[in-house]
């Protein structure tokens, strides 16, 4: 038999399954982590993204940190980081954490400064201020372009979390490097299969996400339509998300 056949047949035994080094444990303790590593990139990314695609200032500095941070190479700071605060997962969530901000980042600033000017000065045209353009025109508005920054983030984050169990008895990862140390190919080659199916469905669910978010967005019956008096700049007529604004049209 060859590795990929072993590798199945390491996968139907039912014991590999089960207990504190199961493929279940194990799979959650990777679904964990990425969820952790992602959850805390896009409360730190995506407020800033959205600031700057807001003020539309700061856009050139962005993409000079993102790409900065994309060329860094994540076993290099899993390392480093490791050397600094030792065995455990503090220093393989940090490693993920950098990971995923830049394409969060990029993904939030990118969503809210492409939405036309013109229609975030036409709500300030009605009266709405600074905080609730944003919460409810920008963001609505750019959320299929943000959804897309954090479903790059969490295909990042969940593939090279296998990294985890350089430092770590967790995740997918260990099997990879047990299969390595002992020479046990056929539980490496199912590792990496199971990385790779869980990276497949996680990137199908986000994709239906984001394409609903899309939809929902982009549908005309999703909007209201509100007339504004012309003075000369903005248009008498403009289209805004429907969540979030008042149910008065004004004319």
């Amino acid at each position: 038999m060859n590795y990929i056949q072993e590798a199945f047949a390491w996968l139907a035994d039912s014991s590999h399954w089960s207990g504190t080094g199961g493929i279940w444990a194990r799979l959650g303790q990777h679904l964990a982590t990425t969820a952790i590593a992602v959850g805390i990139a896009v409360v730190i990314a995506v407020p800033i993204g959205i600031l700057v695609g807001h003020t539309r200032r700061g856009s050139t500095a962005v993409a000079g940190i993102a790409g900065a941070a994309r060329a860094v190479p994540t076993l290099g700071l899993l390392t480093l980081f490791a050397l600094w605060l030792g065995i455990g997962m503090e220093a393989p969530l940090l490693a993920l954490i950098i990971l995923a901000i830049p394409s969060a980042l990029a993904g939030a600033y990118a969503g809210v400064q492409a939405v036309d000017p013109a229609i975030p000065d036409s709500a300030r045209a009605m009266g709405m201020n600074e905080a609730r353009i944003i919460a409810q025109v920008e963001v609505p508005l750019g959320a299929p372009v943000i959804i897309g920054g954090i479903r790059a983030a969490t295909l990042q984050v969940v593939a090279t979390a296998t990294l985890a169990a350089y430092v770590a008895d967790n995740g997918l990862g260990r099997y990879l490097f047990i299969g390595l140390k002992t020479r046990d190919y056929a539980q490496m080659v199912a590792g990496a299969i199971l990385v790779i199916v869980l990276a497949v469905i996680l990137e199908i669910v986000l994709a239906l996400v984001q394409r609903f978010v899309s939809a929902h967005v982009t549908h005309p019956e999703s909007h209201r339509h509100f007339v504004i008096p012309s003075n000369g700049s903005l248009p008498s007529t403009v289209i805004l998300p429907q969540a979030g604004f008042p149910s008065t049209s004004h004319h």
